[in-house]
């Protein structure tokens, strides 16, 4: 069946306190996509983000950002006032988040919150620390640790803590109790409201596509507990990290610096830790978007201290044995697999031993520079078990795209594909996302900012930079009804609603 989506992370949404929030304003979200003839929701990662806020690097792969925690709900609850919450320094900027901002004022906020509440005596919160205890406790004490060492990444702690000593673990933890309970409250809180936000979603029809980073970020309560998951010496370090090699975008390469899996450490316990971190997704998602999906067929390793990515090796990934234990495990799950960038035959072949679909983005169909694999992702060369995208999160808009991003002949291309000569080159956003919708790939879905034709001053992320990426929020004024029926007539006519 034919399906339309957007992309749109939490973080983007209305709200007001200064980002995106599992708010009122969340809930006003799900029905205008649904008004809109939308079938899926898709978001980025969940996890809390440290140093660039990205939220690709994380400090858990189970936790959640308690930036998304609704201060509003909280008023309800009588744990906050609202004139508390409007004193707060949340930016000024309803059009960008202001992370400085937010982390110097919004931590006060919710710790006020977790003392009035008495959450400790709970029946339904020690119920939840007891079922998520697995990961909870690490996640915790990681956090409390973290408070106590000034923020400092746990690589640098005193070598007791660094290491795990039992015994320095138990005294901490009953130092930074209260600290300990206050990131399992946060935790508590975050997964009440986000699960009551997605039944809403799906008592509405409307999916949500989760996104599973391949990595975890070096500084995450997994790398510093679970050190036998990852390529490291027997001092905690790590033997290569991850990145991405030298191509045409970039001279040196990416050195995105995440630990690199062990996987024969992985295979020889049948993978339990990936079958366990899916479980998790299929609970929290309806559909799991897994991020570079190559490196399960070979990964990029980077020498340890490297300064770029120039020196780095493939190596040989899980491949399909992963997956078969995955599909063993759960049946046939809804997965998309990232399959962009630098894509081999043997990747093919895992995407298609696989069966999941892959990714088909517009944008890389009129590279000059790559004109090979650009062919791959022009509408009439799609296979029907892919989903397509006009741009993803870390791409230009579609209109920045073409009008700051593509040389004149590639414009030309672009035009002479779509047979729009005379179409101005900022409405050449219409006939890309109309192709989009009418190609025949099972799942559309749109980033938010190219239904409503915006440049890259609405940009999500620009790679391998830092300061301004993960900022832009939708207004609430421009969920139009107009917006809103164009939306409909579109998924009505290219038959996915």
């Amino acid at each position: 069946m034919r399906k339309s989506g957007i992309l749109l992370p939490i973080s983007s949404l209305p709200s007001r306190y200064g980002i995106g929030c599992f708010s009122k304003e969340a809930h006003e979200w799900v029905d205008f996509l649904k008004g809109a003839g939308q079938g899926f929701w898709q978001i980025l990662p969940l996890g809390p983000t440290g140093y660039g806020d990205s939220p690709y690097q994380s400090f858990s792969t189970f936790a959640g950002n308690p930036y998304y925690i609704s201060l509003d709900g909280l008023v309800s609850y009588g744990w906050l006032t609202k004139e508390e919450c409007d004193a707060a320094d949340a930016g000024r900027d309803d059009r960008y988040v202001n992370y400085g901002a937010l982390y110097e004022s919004r931590r006060g906020l919710l710790k006020k919150a977790f003392e009035r509440s008495r959450i400790w005596t709970d029946e339904s919160y020690r119920k939840f620390c007891q079922e998520e205890e697995e990961w909870l406790e690490d996640y915790a004490l990681f956090m409390a640790l973290k408070d106590a060492n000034a923020g400092k990444p746990w690589t640098v702690w005193e070598d007791a803590l660094k290491y795990r000593e039992e015994s320095a673990l138990e005294k901490m933890a009953k130092e930074l109790v209260g600290e300990i309970h206050y990131y399992k409250f946060l935790q508590y809180e975050f997964y009440r409201e986000w699960l009551a936000l997605k039944a809403y979603a799906n008592d509405r029809g409307i999916r949500i596509i989760g996104d599973i980073p391949v990595y975890v970020s070096m500084d995450s309560a997994e790398a510093w507990s679970k050190k036998e998951l990852f390529q490291f010496d027997k001092q905690g370090r790590p033997l290569a990290v991850a990145g991405c090699p030298p191509d045409g975008f970039s001279a040196v390469g990416q050195l995105w610096g995440n630990p690199l899996y062990d996987w024969e450490y992985h295979r020889s316990t049948g993978f339990s830790w990936w079958l366990k971190r899916l479980a998790f997704c299929f609970r929290m998602y309806d559909t799991v978007r897994i991020d570079h999906f190559r490196g399960f067929d070979e990964y990029y390793a980077i020498p340890y201290g490297a300064m770029d990515a120039r020196d780095g090796r493939w190596r040989k990934g899980p491949g399909m044995e992963l997956f078969e234990k995955v599909r063993q495990a759960f049946g046939e799950k809804e997965i998309i697999a990232e399959d962009l960038g630098y894509v081999t035959d043997s990747v093919r072949k895992l995407v298609s031993d696989s069966g999941y679909p892959g990714m088909k983005v517009l944008e890389f169909a009129f590279d000059s520079r790559d004109s090979g694999s650009a062919r791959d992702y022009l509408p009439h060369n799609y296979e029907k078990n892919s989903v397509v995208y006009t741009g993803t999160h870390d791409n230009e808009t579609i209109t920045g795209w073409f009008c700051e991003g593509l040389k004149e002949e590639e414009k030309q291309m672009v035009r002479e594909y779509f047979c729009e000569e005379y179409r101005p080159d900022t409405k050449m956003y219409v006939p890309l996302v109309c192709a989009a919708m009418a190609s025949v790939s099972k799942l559309c879905v749109i980033p938010m900012q190219d239904w409503l034709g915006y440049d890259n001053r609405a940009r999500m992320n620009t790679p391998s930079t830092t300061g301004k990426n993960w900022r832009w929020r939708i207004k609430k004024e421009e969920l139009t009804e107009e917006l809103q029926k164009k939306m409909y007539a579109a998924v009505a006519r290219y038959g996915r609603l």
